[in-house]
């Protein structure tokens, strides 16, 4: 309860020790012996009880409430009934557990004389015995600083913000100076460990009565390390006082160590060492100056109080900036490369993470290249956030992926994904309901573009619908026209697909949108968007060509970025810009033939043909070796008609249709079989090969690379 003072003038001559922890209501929570004996109660009928039935006049109490710290005014305020005269005072109790504030509170009984308590604070009495608060300024100066450190340390979870926030609020009214210090290990939100001597601290904050640093001590930014003596004092932690700067100024001189203590104009200094938990995070340093009045060991008592919640403040910060990152960096990790660049479309990505924890994670987009040259652009949100929306993240991601590989059409894909989702929630119900809840009401936008065809395809999960931007148009981006349906594990319900014609040089904007329920935060996020879509497609050059005029996209979405984060966000939000292209007439050959044998033949010449003039007879081998098996087997075992296509991208394509949904399966031929080894053959001479469903059937394709030129 803290160590009392003892008063003299008449009444029961009891010490200065009847003392009581009030709450926020005004309730007795803890009280000395010494307080029974002054109210003629027993223990347990005093606590419990408010303070204030007690009191007999109530004249008394308010006149207490109306001198009492800010703090203290709601708590003073009850209405009174007993029968005590007493002398009472009052002081924030920083130390207490449990919500709320916590109020020391001193009696004494009615005296002629004066009372002054352990903090210099005067209690006079009046004619009729009855206490009155009388105010000392230098008392009332650090009862308003125990006040402001209450209501304004610990409030940010930004850590420079709380060092600021605390020199800040003593200079000029405490020091002259004022600089908080910090280890290495706090500013990276990394968990302190042993302080030694040598350990690198950095100075985050300052603050000079006269709004100028001094440059002869560690400036701004300034890394530098404690010598013995100094780290010595930091891990035995509590505020030591220098009175007098003179006989240090003389030991020191213009040594290195004087740049941590030593400026012109100091006459006294202060250093509190910033603990919390055990561990020390760094340092307050205060000086005074001129003929200001020296630090002495109440100022060091009261910084003491001061900056043991700053510490705290700074320790909560750190842990919050630590999970932050935490997920930040998970949830980056399960991103693509920014930029992609491929025959089917250029795209660049960028993720805004949010300026709390509590809106990290769960954004992400994925942009995948299918078979025939064609590419997929995936976008989607999970719910929650933090590490459990980041492993959600990754688990919807994986599986997009997987079921890309299979290349079914969005809105099968998407299906399939909603059964995953289903599934995964109630195998992870028990074990891990965040995990679970995180993926349940996921959204995902699934887009497939064909650059052959210039058709893409689109297929929502309760995700909203991307910008277009016309190559060339002066108009803006429109929103595309599409159904979403309901939202991944919460409706058995079919999902719709939407097409689109597009032109080389068209961009389509995606983006993760805001919280489930809202697109975005702002209507002014969505008017970025559709602006940094129509300044993508605006300068296009010629259809399907790498024109010089275009803008690249990863400026774009760069300064996209600048200004997302130019204002704290409460969610985070990814943005996937794609400029879409379009192959050549010229770079594509497409026959169909009926289901007869004799045909294999004339493919053979046709495709040898093509590449001649593709001048690619360096493939011709292995080219007229697929396409003869691939399309042999389609004659046996699924009929006519037969459709062959190359395409000459970054890499040959030779594809071949049959109207059969029966898909073909590599195995090794043992020697007594007389069939088995024509896809076999196929895989070895192939970069890539693999098999879709379309409407009409399957494609089985191939992919081989290109001769460097």
């Amino acid at each position: 309860m803290g160590h009392a003072a003892e008063h003299s003038g008449a009444g029961r001559g009891l010490p200065w020790s009847a003392e009581l922890v009030l709450d926020a209501d005004g309730t007795v929570l803890a009280c000395t012996a010494t307080t029974a004996e002054l109210l003629g109660r027993p223990l347990p009928e005093i606590r419990g009880r408010p303070l204030g039935g007690f009191f007999r006049d109530p004249s008394l109490w308010e006149r207490l409430a109306a001198n009492a710290p800010d703090a203290a005014q709601a708590v003073l305020r009850r209405p009174l009934a007993g029968s005590l005269d007493a002398s009472v005072s009052v002081a924030p109790l920083l130390t207490g557990d449990g919500p709320g504030p916590r109020l020391l509170v001193r009696l004494a009984p009615a005296s002629n004389g004066e009372i002054r308590d352990e903090f210099g604070l005067r209690v006079a009495l009046d004619s009729r015995g009855t206490g009155v608060m009388v105010s000392d300024p230098r008392v009332q100066q650090r009862l308003d600083l125990l006040h402001a450190a209450a209501v304004r340390i610990g409030g940010s979870l930004d850590i420079t913000e709380s060092a600021e926030e605390l020199v800040g609020m003593l200079v000029p009214v405490f020091a002259d100076l004022g600089a908080v210090d910090l280890t290495e290990e706090v500013l990276a939100g990394e968990e302190p460990g042993e302080y030694v001597t040598g350990t690198p601290q950095r100075r985050v904050a300052v603050a000079a009565a006269r709004g100028c640093w001094p440059d002869d001590i560690h400036q701004l930014g300034e890394t530098f390390a404690l010598g013995d003596v100094e780290s010595a004092h930091m891990r035995r932690g509590g505020a030591g006082v220098l009175p007098d700067l003179g006989p240090l100024r003389a030991e020191l001189g213009g040594t290195p160590r004087a740049r941590l203590v030593l400026t012109r104009s100091a006459t006294s200094f202060l250093v509190m060492p910033l603990r919390a938990r055990g561990a020390v995070l760094g340092a307050l340093g205060l000086w005074r100056t001129g003929d200001r009045t020296p630090f002495d060991h109440d100022d060091a008592e009261l910084t003491e109080q001061i900056g043991s919640r700053l510490a705290l403040g700074l320790d909560n910060a750190r842990r919050y900036s630590r999970e932050r990152r935490t997920a930040e960096a998970l949830q980056r990790s399960l991103l693509p490369r920014p930029d992609v660049a491929v025959t089917a479309a250029e795209t660049s990505g960028v993720y805004a993470p949010a300026a709390t924890a509590a809106g990290t994670g769960g954004s992400w987009y994925d942009v995948i290249p299918l078979s025939s040259a064609r590419v997929a652009f995936v976008v989607g949100k999970v719910a929650g956030h933090g590490v459990h929306a980041a492993g959600a993240t990754g688990r919807l991601r994986s599986a997009v992926q997987t079921l890309a590989d299979l290349d079914p059409p969005p809105d099968e894909l998407l299906s399939h994904l909603n059964d995953l989702v289903v599934r995964f929630g109630e195998d992870q119900g028990q074990r891990d309901p965040a995990g679970a809840a995180s993926l349940l009401r996921a959204t995902c936008l699934y887009a497939v573009y064909d650059p052959v065809g210039r058709r893409c395809l689109l297929a929502s999960a309760g995700h909203p619908a991307p910008l277009l931007a016309r190559a060339g148009e002066d108009t803006a981006a429109d929103v595309v026209k599409m159904h979403p349906g309901p939202p991944l594990g919460t409706a058995g319900e079919p999902f719709e697909s939407a097409e689109l014609v597009l032109a080389g040089g068209d961009v389509l904007a995606f983006h993760s949108g805001g919280p489930p329920g809202r697109n975005w935060d702002t209507d002014r996020d969505l008017g970025l968007l559709g602006a940094g879509a129509q300044r993508a497609a605006g300068a296009a050059g010629a259809a399907g060509s790498a024109a010089a005029g275009r803008e690249p996209l990863h400026t774009i979405t760069r300064d996209i970025l600048e200004r997302l984060r130019a204002e704290p966000r409460r969610h985070d939000l990814t943005v996937l810009l794609a400029r879409v292209g379009e192959t050549p007439d010229d770079a594509t050959a497409v026959w169909e033939l009926p289901a007869d044998p004799s045909r294999v033949a004339e493919v053979r010449s046709l495709v040898s043909a093509q590449l001649a003039a593709w001048d690619l007879t360096e493939l011709l081998f292995a080219t007229e070796l697929i396409v003869s098996e691939l399309v042999t087997n389609a004659i046996r075992y699924a009929g006519g008609p037969v459709g062959i296509r190359l395409i000459r991208d970054q890499r040959l394509i030779c594809e071949v249709s049959d109207p059969s949904q029966t898909q073909p399966h590599l195995r090794r031929a043992r020697l007594s079989d007389e069939g088995g080894r024509g896809l076999f053959l196929v895989a070895q001479v192939a970069h890539r090969w693999g098999s879709r469903y379309t409407p009409t059937g399957k494609t089985i394709w191939t992919e081989q690379e290109m001769p460097p030129r």
